[in-house]
């Protein structure tokens, strides 16, 4: 009994096999386990980090951050400001709102300076370390319990044989986006 069972199946594999029906079979099931599959686990991602609940918190509004630092470079405020923005806009569903925002940031840019980093065997100094800090103020509107008040840094470094000059506009740069994405993880992702 078992042989003829064995031999009717083996049988019957073979002929669909080598039938035209065997491929598209085998691919709708396939499709159909694959449906099943994503249709009965629902599984969320989020890569950039921002845990918002959409239902409750829809808007956020964001200062302008002047320059309170002893040393100035002009183009530094806009491009801060700017960059703090596309953070919030690029990652985020919040509408940007000019007042009475879900959530609220302001603050001040309180640090931009230099300092010698490290020294040469003669003596002089060989690397140069810019830094630029922001106090932020962040209330959250719908749960205060998230509000904070933080300073946030970011420095670079470069060949003291370069002049600020040359190097300033990308070491700025680089150090803006660094010190947003550090305020945008602290105000809207919950880690």
């Amino acid at each position: 009994m078992w042989n003829s069972f064995q031999t009717r199946w083996a049988c019957a594999g073979k002929c669909l096999r080598n039938s035209s029906l065997f491929y598209p079979f085998t691919l709708s099931l396939l499709y159909l386990f694959t449906f099943i599959l994503l249709t009965g686990c629902s599984v969320s991602y989020k890569f950039n980090g921002a845990s918002i609940d959409y239902t409750k918190t829809k808007t956020i509004q964001i200062a302008d951050f002047p320059i309170r630092a002893s040393y100035i470079w002009a183009p530094m405020g806009p491009m801060f400001n700017n960059e703090l923005r596309s953070q919030f806009s690029d990652h985020t569903r919040l509408q940007i709102v000019r007042r009475n925002g879900d959530l609220k940031l302001e603050g001040e840019i309180t640090r931009y300076d230099q300092r010698n980093k490290g020294v040469s065997s003669e003596g002089h100094s060989s690397m140069v370390e810019l830094s630029i800090t922001v106090n932020v103020r962040f209330t959250n509107n719908i749960k205060h319990s998230d509000d904070f008040e933080q300073q946030f840094t970011a420095t670079s470094s470069y060949e003291s044989t370069q002049s600020l000059t040359s190097v300033q506009d990308a070491l700025v740069e680089e150090m803006v986006k660094n010190v947003c994405e550090q305020i945008f993880n602290a105000a809207v992702a919950n880690w």
